[in-house]
C-alpha cells in the first residue's frame, strides 16, 4: 500500500500535518472553480504538480474529475466534457500522474441526511437515512432510469478507457454513497460489488478499476474482505479511500475508523498482500473536539488520528 492524503491544490495546515506525518503521496484536487481549465491545460496541471512537488508531495492521483453531469445526464455538451476528460487523461499520462478518480452517481453526489451524527465521546460524523426523505418528490433533474445511466456509462468508457490505455493511466471509478437504487426519481447504478464489475467490463482494459471505498462497499452488505479480494486479484483496486461505518444502506453513519463493524488490520494485509501498488488515504473522518464542523468529514484533527491509526496498521503487517 502506498499512504496517500487528499491535499487540495494550494498550501493548507494540512499540507503541514501530512508532511510532519512523513506522508509521501499525494491524492490531489483541482482548484474549484477552475477545474475546466486546469483539466484543458497541460501547462496549468503541470504548474499544479509542481506545488505538490516544492511542497514535498508526489502527486500521484487526481479526484475527482471535472464536472461531468452532462455526461451522466445525456445532455447537450456531453461530448465536450467527456474531450476534457480525455484531455485531462492525455496530460495526466504526460505528467507521471497515474490514476483519476471519478464516480458515476449523477445530481446527488456522496449524500448525507446529518452532517452531525454523535459518535464515540462526541465527536461529529455524518449519516444517512434514507427514509427520511420525501422519495415521492422528484427533483429538477426528472427522472432518470437505470438504463439510461448504464447507457451513459457505457459511452463514458468507450471514450476514456482507450485514452487511458495509450496514456498510461489507472481509471478508478467509485461506487455510490449511498448504494440504494435510487433517490428521489434518480438511478443509482453502482451499488453492488457486481454492479462495479460490470461497469469495468463495459469497456474491459488493464487500465479499468475501482476506487475501493471501505465505507460505500460495508454499506452494500456483502462481505468486504471477500470484496477486496475479488477485485484485486482482478488487478482493478487503484486506490482505497479507508473508513468505516455502522449500519446498513438505508441507515448507517460514519465512525472512528477503529470503532467500526470492519476488522480494518484485515483489510490492510488483504491489501499489501493483494495490491500493494495501490494508493490508500483515509477517508472522511470526525470533526473531534476543539473543532467546528464546518467541513464534514474533512477536518484535521480526525484525519490526523486516522492517519496514525492506518500508519500503525500499515507498520505491524510489514513487521511480520
Amino acid at each position: 500500500m502506498r499512504l496517500a492524503d487528499y491535499l487540495l491544490s494550494e498550501e493548507s495546515l494540512q499540507w503541514d500535518y501530512a508532511r510532519q506525518m512523513g506522508v509521501k503521496y499525494a491524492v490531489g484536487r483541482m482548484p474549484d472553480g477552475h477545474m475546466e481549465k486546469t483539466a484543458e491545460s497541460l501547462e496549468l496541471l503541470s504548474q499544479m504538480k509542481q506545488r505538490y512537488t516544492d511542497g514535498g508531495f508526489e502527486l500521484k492521483v487526481i479526484e475527482p474529475a471535472p464536472l461531468n453531469q452532462k455526461i451522466k445526464q445525456n445532455l447537450p455538451g456531453r461530448d465536450e466534457e467527456i474531450e476534457r476528460m480525455c484531455t485531462l487523461i492525455k496530460n495526466m499520462g504526460k505528467l507521471g500522474i497515474e490514476v483519476l478518480c471519478y464516480n458515476f452517481a449523477t445530481h446527488f453526489n456522496w449524500s448525507r441526511t446529518d452532517m452531525a451524527v454523535k459518535e464515540r465521546g462526541g465527536a461529529l460524523v455524518t449519516g444517512y437515512r434514507h427514509d427520511s426523505i420525501d422519495q415521492s418528490m422528484i427533483t429538477e433533474a426528472g427522472i432518470i432510469t437505470a438504463e439510461e445511466l448504464w447507457a451513459n456509462l457505457e459511452y463514458l468508457q468507450r471514450a476514456i478507457v482507450p485514452v487511458a490505455e495509450e496514456a498510461g493511466v489507472k481509471l478508478a471509478l467509485h461506487p455510490d454513497d449511498p448504494p440504494v437504487d435510487s433517490i428521489q426519481g434518480v438511478a443509482r447504478i453502482l451499488n453492488s460489488a457486481d454492479a462495479m464489475e460490470k461497469a469495468c467490463n463495459l469497456v474491459p482494459s488493464k487500465n479499468m478499476g475501482i476506487c475501493m471505498c471501505q465505507g460505500t462497499f460495508v454499506e452494500m452488505g456483502g462481505d468486504i474482505y471477500e470484496n477486496i479480494s475479488r477485485f484485486a486479484k482482478q488487478g482493478r483496486i487503484h486506490l482505497v479511500h479507508f473508513r468505516d461505518v455502522r449500519g446498513n444502506k438505508y441507515d448507517f453513519h460514519e465512525t472512528f475508523h477503529d470503532n467500526g463493524v470492519t476488522d480494518m488490520a484485515k483489510c490492510v494485509r488483504l491489501y499489501d498482500e493483494l495490491c500493494p501498488d495501490a494508493y490508500v488515504r483515509v477517508d472522511h473522518v470526525p470533526t473531534m473536539a476543539g473543532e467546528d464542523n464546518t467541513k464534514p468529514g474533512y477536518c484535521s484533527l480526525g484525519r490526523l488520528y486516522a492517519i496514525g491509526y492506518l500508519k500503525g496498521l500499515m507498520e505491524m503487517n510489514q513487521s511480520k
